[in-house]
């Protein structure tokens, strides 16, 4: 890794500054310096593209102006609004974290970044990112872009998948950062890493800081920055329910904890489940499967399935960060007078669906029991 003189930080700083002036992203959340605008943004922005963030932002500071109205909000109401953007535990730690500035705080933000990392679902970047923009404060936010950017300029050869690594970042960065406008700089880097040096198709040559990136002017900006790769998510096959009465269809809550905690869904079975004989669940028949999941509702829920049956349609695939499932949809009716005392969830009518909100898996399981083949005689 190279260092930089005074001077040359000097420059950079001039450089970087001078193109952001002139240059900066029109972007709804920077009208101002509002803290409660900069953290609504930087989380929706969490594994989302700007593009798609912006009307997702309009239409949550319509319905949640200050932190104020989205501490009391109603849960439902904050995930339909969140719909669409996926990872719903963001939107479940942006109404803990305002309840915490409301009740912890009396209703002021904390300014260091220390006390906003205090905050449920605030981490070191997005910490810095608040303090920087909002508060002026002369600190790092250091996300993909900052990675890619500062390991380019002073290549830098440290593993960014690995969590020590941002140590290494944010020392570098805290000593070229600009002390009289950090939240620009910041921003600037963000904006530098979106463009001219993005992962993919860089345009190095007419960067305004080119100059300053030694990676380039050394012919390997292709090696940085250094990323381990992920692991591959973890196939887990699923039996999805498709329940129907004249009720609507059946939906199950799911558990407080793991992937979609709380998540009003149709059921799902994970097929090991159904695996009581310790085969492999391709090698169990059909009509094995349907009695298995018939037996275990009679006996969990007191639910008698009628008319149980595969639906003739492709399976349904869906990736999280860890996980990917498959899901084999099935349909069945219940009578509408079924006692749902023992089953986690209730009757939703079609026309109800538009005020709960979908996860992307969920909608995938409705647009494919859709779209099944009408059985023929």
């Amino acid at each position: 890794m190279i260092e930089w003189s005074p001077e040359k930080i000097k420059g950079f700083q001039k450089a970087l500054l001078n193109w952001y002036d002139q240059n900066k992203r029109d972007l709804p959340w920077r009208v101002d310096h509002d803290p409660y605008h900069v953290w609504i943004s930087e989380i929706m922005l969490q594994q989302t593209q700007v593009q798609t963030v912006i009307p997702y932002y309009q239409r949550f500071m319509k319905l949640f102006p200050t932190v104020g109205q989205l501490a009391k909000a109603d849960e439902s109401v904050l995930l339909k609004a969140w719909e669409g953007l996926g990872y719903y535990s963001r939107a479940r730690h942006l109404q803990t974290a305002a309840r915490q500035i409301v009740t912890d705080y009396g209703g002021q933000w904390p300014q260091t970044i220390d006390g906003l990392k205090s905050l449920s679902g605030v981490g070191p970047y997005t910490a810095g990112a608040i303090a920087s923009i909002a508060f002026n404060q002369p600190v790092p936010a250091v996300d993909g872009n900052a990675f890619r950017v500062f390991s380019r300029l002073f290549k830098i050869d440290a593993d960014i998948a690995k969590p020590q690594t941002r140590h290494l970042f944010e020392k570098v960065i805290q000593n070229v950062i600009s002390r009289d406008r950090p939240g620009d700089f910041n921003q600037a880097i963000m904006d530098l890493g979106a463009s001219y040096m993005s992962a993919k198709n860089p345009d190095t040559v007419h960067s305004p800081v080119k100059q300053f990136d030694q990676a380039y002017l050394d012919g390997e900006e292709d090696k940085y920055p250094v990323k381990s790769k992920k692991k591959r998510p973890v196939q887990v096959n699923y039996f999805g329910l498709i329940i129907h009465s004249s009720k609507g269809f059946l939906f199950e809550q799911r558990p407080s904890d793991g992937i979609l905690s709380h998540f009003l869904m149709f059921p799902l079975i994970k097929a090991d489940e159904l695996d009581n004989q310790k085969r492999s669940v391709q090698k169990i028949s059909s009509d094995e499967i349907i009695d298995t999941i018939f037996q275990s509702w009679v006996s969990t829920y007191q639910l008698q399935l009628i008319d149980l049956a595969f639906v003739d349609s492709q399976k349904v695939s869906h990736t999280f960060t860890h996980q990917k499932w498959q899901i084999t949809l099935l349909e069945a009716t219940l009578p509408s007078n079924s006692d749902l005392s023992y089953f986690p969830g209730k009757w939703v009518p079609q026309d109800q669906f538009s005020t709960i909100a979908f996860s992307k898996v969920q909608s995938k399981m409705w647009a494919a029991y859709q779209q099944k083949i009408p059985k023929t005689n």
